[in-house]
């Protein structure tokens, strides 16, 4: 404990301002997630302040902030309402029983998460090309700043003929648009003046209560957190502090057709939340140029998603929005999540009327901010700088990001760059052709040998017009994947059946290795006792007379 505590206090202060801050943007995008996923408000809070505690106090990356985030809110939506029409049809009908299908998907969610920290698959995350990450940041900033847009509207509360009830928004208009502007605008001229005048008060953190000050003595009316949420179906931010749900255990079918209808979303909701988790984590690396740990990421994801859902809460992940606030107001270690966590249940439980006063302009005006920061302005400036292959993939995951969702633009990003390197290196796969005195043909292969060279590999032959001694000279290549092996295989077999002898030389330990598991005829061609022409000083002892190790070269 002494350590934990050490660890957490060099950078108190800011951290205990900037968790405050960050909690403060946390609730409209915590309640906007609610409102997507069609649960109450304050299940996604509870789920807030649960898994960015978790995190926070166990995860792999200090000042990266977890909470009920809207990237896994789509994956939730159907199930939820597929779970309510399947309570109907059980003998004794559940209401709302999408709700409890939720908290097991939940928990079956987060056992995925720690699953794929034990098998530190946390680690593949380095495999994601900058290009890809740039594109990711560009279209989530993209995604927050539209998402900012929808707050200029106003919903109202409509009833039909028959009674039923729905809200519809509406963009403001005239005084209310430019009341709405001007906020944002003050609170946004606050976070960037701040800062030139004094770095002891935090800006954005600073620039809410100003603002919020301002409309409570002026009586503006504007749109406010507590309006936000009524206006969303809700009732308001007063909760409980979060027990586990014990409905959960009464209502839910203990079965494999449970099973089976929550493992898809679950797993779909563990990829997103991890792979969004850790893109996080790497934005974070390179702003703080430190080093996270993958694989405790997960695993903390993991158990926090398992708490959420046995407390009643919902899933989440990482937040790269409030991440950045909380990065950009100085919160560098553990005590700025875990102060966000603990702020946020302050605030639904003591704090709520206050909180509630908080108008939407100045959270939207710190989230301008956040957007201004986090987007990668440099990419315009290096587009026409860099491979045209990372330039159409920057494009491509800033677009599918604003499109779909993250998830879906990562995996597309990673797969166009993949598909982009294996052909720039199938490219480069170079044969030399020269004869020996006796003869022999030889061919000094250049390039990797791997499923995107083999077409070019197997053209470099002349098997039929070949002489009988035929020597393949790999000193310069490499054998790394099964296409490749069977290439040669496919090879040996022709020169075997045009009974010509071929012998393969200088082949890395690695590359023999695979070659002898894959078939026994590769023992009869495959050449050991030669010396590696890169390494010809062992080959002329009469010049070197002294071990090697005493020269320095």
């Amino acid at each position: 404990m002494t350590e934990f505590l050490k660890k957490i206090t060099p950078n108190a202060k800011n951290d205990v301002l900037a968790g405050i801050t960050v909690s403060l943007a946390m609730i409209p995008e915590v309640v906007a997630f609610a409102f997507v996923a069609q649960i109450d408000p304050l299940v996604a809070l509870s789920g807030a302040f649960i898994i960015g505690l978790i995190t926070a106090i166990f995860g792999g990356r200090p000042g990266l902030i977890s909470g009920a985030a809207g990237a896994v809110a789509v994956i939730f939506v159907s199930m939820i309402a597929e779970g309510h029409t399947k309570g109907m049809l059980f003998d004794t009908p559940v209401d709302n029983m999408g709700y409890f299908y939720l908290l097991a998907c939940v928990i079956l969610m987060g056992v995925i998460q720690i699953l794929a920290g034990v098998f530190k698959i946390g680690k593949f995350v380095r495999l994601i090309p900058h290009s890809v990450m740039m594109g990711f940041v560009n279209g989530l900033a993209i995604v927050i700043f539209w998402a900012q847009v929808k707050m200029f509207s106003h919903k109202t509360l409509q009833i039909s003929d028959e009674g039923v009830k729905q809200y519809v928004s509406s963009f403001m208009q005239g005084t209310e648009l430019y009341i709405m502007i001007a906020l944002v605008a003050l609170t946004m001229a606050i976070i960037w003046g701040l800062p030139k005048i004094t770095k002891k008060l935090p800006a954005s953190l600073t620039a809410i209560l100003v603002t919020t000050l301002i409309v409570v003595f002026s009586g503006l009316e504007v749109s406010t957190v507590g309006s936000y949420i009524i206006e969303g179906g809700g009732t308001g931010l007063k909760g409980e502090f979060p027990t586990p749900n014990l409905e959960l255990w009464q209502h839910l079918p203990f079965n494999m057709d449970t099973l089976m209808f929550i493992l898809p979303f679950a797993f779909l909701a563990a990829s997103v939340g991890l792979i969004e988790s850790l893109m996080t984590m790497n934005l974070v690396d390179e702003l703080t140029e430190s080093r996270g740990n993958g694989n405790k990421e997960c695993i903390a994801q993991g158990a926090g998603n398992i708490l959420s859902g046995l407390f009643g809460g919902t899933g989440g992940c990482g937040m790269i929005g409030q991440t950045v606030i909380n990065i950009n107001a100085g919160g560098r270690g553990r005590l700025s999540g875990i102060m966000m966590a603990v702020t946020l249940l302050t605030f639904i439980l003591f704090t709520d009327k206050l909180i509630e006063q908080v108008p939407i302009a100045a959270l939207v005006g710190v989230m301008f901010m956040m957007v201004i920061e986090t987007f990668a302005w440099s990419s315009f400036r290096i587009l026409k700088k860099i491979p045209k292959s990372d330039a159409f993939v920057l494009i491509v995951v800033s677009t599918v990001t604003v499109i779909f969702d993250l998830a879906i633009a990562v995996f597309v990003g990673v797969i166009i760059s993949a598909l982009a390197f294996a052909w720039e290196n199938a490219k480069k796969i170079r044969a030399r052709k020269r004869y020996r005195a006796d003869g022999t043909k030889v061919y000094e292969i250049w390039g990797p040998l791997f499923f995107g060279s083999i077409s070019d590999f197997n053209e470099k032959f002349d098997i039929k017009n070949d002489p009988d001694n035929v020597e393949i000279d790999f000193v310069e290549s490499r054998v790394s994947d099964h296409s490749a092996i069977e290439a040669i295989n496919g090879l040996a077999e022709k020169y075997r059946a045009a009974n010509k002898k071929l012998t393969l030389k200088h082949l890395n330990e690695d590359s023999k290795i695979l070659l002898y598991k894959a078939s026994p005829i590769f023992k009869d061609i495959i050449v050991e006792d030669i010396d590696d022409p890169r390494y010809h000083l062992a080959a002329n002892p009469e010049k070197f007379p002294k071990p090697l190790g005493e020269y320095k070269f």
